[in-house]
């Protein structure tokens, strides 16, 4: 599934109807030295680790020949991503960049120590995500795959069925159905998993400690921790998809235009002036 609006810990991200990217937030890595990047039609923000706040962090691009583009901090090699091809869709976490290719398989780049990136094995996979210390995919069959740390249980996803999509945020995973409920997983003390009674749902975002997700409707629904208001989404409307970082929400409207709920600092929330962010063409992979 390919993301237009991305939301890293410090920064964010869109890609414009138009194949080009719009960045704004914390540069302190080049972060948001997107200006140059064309046909782009996806786009994914790494985190940094919740526990660090260096301000470290990447953006990722999928162009449409299928060759991936990122800048950032590059540490662990997490945008050691020249080389790759016919990929379809992209993910990027802390220290980490995943890429679905059009066989169904998943490259990963970056930080290993917890297993993150052993996702040689998964196969016929549709959707991929990037937690902080765990990566998530979703099969063909509607089932979940994870690897990486488990220690909160985030990775707890082996009997999940009838999936559409998951997201990974710090300590939890969720999941969306195809019934529109959504299922989670992980460290519940953050509220981030209260997401039982929701329903109708057709996108979802999973923040560093907060779920946002997205119903047919165009309205917004957001669980977790709000010390920043990030959760202040309510009042919403005409919402085609949503991004969700560390400590600030980001919603699509349908008109092309982005708003913003959260942690202003850096000018990661700097999104009013947006126009024209939107899906890009068909892929020629």
């Amino acid at each position: 599934m390919r993301s237009v609006l991305a939301a890293g810990r410090r920064h964010s991200v869109a890609r414009r109807a138009d194949g080009t990217v719009a960045a704004t937030g914390h540069e302190g890595a080049g972060e948001c030295r997107v200006e140059g990047w064309r046909d782009v039609v996806a786009v994914a923000a790494g985190n940094v680790h919740t526990a660090t706040n260096t301000g470290r962090s990447h953006t990722v691009g999928l162009v449409a020949d299928g060759t991936v583009l990122a800048t950032g901090w590059n540490g662990d090699g997490q945008c050691d991503v020249a080389g790759w091809g016919d990929v379809v869709a992209v993910a990027a976490g802390w220290r980490r960049t995943l890429a679905l290719l059009a066989d169904g398989t998943v490259l990963a780049a970056g930080r290993t120590a917890e297993g993150q990136c052993e996702v040689w094995p998964w196969r016929e996979v549709v959707s991929i995500s990037c937690g902080d210390w765990h990566s998530v995919g979703v099969r063909a069959d509607g089932r979940a795959l994870a690897v990486g740390s488990d220690r909160r249980g985030q990775s707890a996803v082996e009997g999940w069925r009838d999936l559409t999509d998951a997201a990974a945020g710090y300590l939890h995973t969720v999941g969306l159905r195809r019934d529109g409920r959504v299922v989670a997983t992980g460290d519940r003390a953050t509220g981030a998993c209260d997401v039982d009674a929701w329903e109708d749902v057709v996108a979802l975002a999973a923040g560093s400690r907060h779920t946002v997700g997205v119903t047919a409707s165009g309205r917004v629904l957001a669980a977790g921790d709000d010390a920043h208001g990030q959760c202040d989404v309510a009042r919403w409307r005409d919402v085609v998809a949503v991004a969700a970082g560390s400590s600030h929400t980001l919603g699509l409207r349908a008109d092309g235009t982005v708003v913003a709920a959260g942690l202003h600092d850096d000018g990661r929330c700097d999104v009013g002036s947006w126009t024209g962010v939107g899906p890009g063409p068909r892929m020629t992979p």
